[in-house]
């Protein structure tokens, strides 16, 4: 099974003999092998809507001896199909260099709006009401994922005392972070295609621990949601060789600002400290544009220089 391609000739050459869940299996495989590489068997079979034995006997059609050496050659199907040339043509086309900015434009601003028309509004609410009752909120997102993470953290710092964004250069590290983690607590994992198997673990540990389990990705088939109690779904394309994050960007602002609402008053008094300390201690001096006349700050280092040596 060297052949990357190995597992798409298998399923053309024995399309028109297979039984009608067996091509609903192959055109499912076809059109999300990202997703169904993360499946098991039972799983796979409940997401195209057939039983789990007619996905082992799917697999068995294909000529490989048992579920297990078929999702290796799935693997190698997602590896080979997903270079970065054939990820641009997917996505964009054959475009022109000069329509390049409009065409990436009205791309993500269609995820924006596919996102707002098929969001579920009560997973939204059940998300806020799950992170305003947590004792601590733990976020995960990996590789492009790890920004979204980050900025949901930053102000999610604004509004609670306990908010834990996990690091992930290795899994051992992040199961070390969330030793702690129980019932009382909520995390919230990031992930799209290709899915995280780091994050998929670490939601795995969060649920074995009772932990309330929030996901923000692209599918309901999304391996994300095997154990979660609340998915948000954003559209995002990641056939493209940059990935495009534009839509669950917004739901996370969306999330950040339901919270905001809800603690005005925790937020306010939050703000108000930080301002005191920026000003007290010239936090923003060295790195941000700051008005104070130039001449103003050499005398005021001229004068502590005579301080300090009288």
């Amino acid at each position: 099974m060297g052949n990357t391609n190995d597992l798409t000739n298998r399923i053309n050459e024995r399309y028109s003999t297979m039984s009608r869940g067996q091509k609903l299996l192959a055109t499912y495989i076809t059109d999300n092998y990202d997703k169904a590489v993360f499946l098991t068997a039972a799983r796979l079979g409940e997401a195209v809507g057939v039983s789990e034995s007619t996905v082992v006997r799917f697999a068995a059609q294909l000529g490989y001896k048992g579920y297990p050496q078929f999702q290796r050659a799935l693997e190698e199907m997602v590896r080979g199909r997903l270079d970065a040339v054939s990820r641009i043509e997917v996505t964009y086309g054959r475009i022109s260099r000069s329509r390049v900015l409009d065409s990436v434009l009205k791309s993500d601003m269609e995820k924006i709006k596919d996102t707002c028309e098929k969001i579920d509004q009560n997973a939204f609410e059940m998300a806020v009401e799950t992170i305003l009752t947590a004792r601590r909120i733990y976020v995960i997102g990996i590789r492009s994922c790890a920004p979204l993470a980050a900025f949901l953290a930053f102000y999610l710092n604004y509004i609670f005392d306990r908010v834990i964004l996990l690091h992930t250069n290795s899994s051992s590290e992040i199961f070390e972070q969330m030793v702690r983690i129980s019932r009382e607590d909520v995390i919230i994992g990031i992930s799209f295609p290709r899915y995280s198997l780091r994050t998929l673990k670490a939601l795995e540990f969060a649920n074995h621990r009772s932990a309330k389990v929030i996901t923000l990705t692209d599918s309901v088939h999304s391996p994300m949601n095997l154990y979660s109690s609340c998915n948000l779904i954003a559209e995002s394309n990641m056939a493209s060789i940059v990935d495009s994050l534009v839509a669950p960007l917004s739901v996370i602002n969306a999330l950040i600002v339901a919270l905001c609402m809800r603690r005005q008053d925790e937020v306010a008094d939050t703000l108000e400290s930080l301002e005191q300390i920026w000003d007290d201690y010239q936090v923003y001096e060295n790195d941000e544009i700051d008005y104070i006349d130039d001449k103003l700050k050499m005398r005021y280092a001229q004068a502590k220089d005579q301080d300090e040596c009288v």
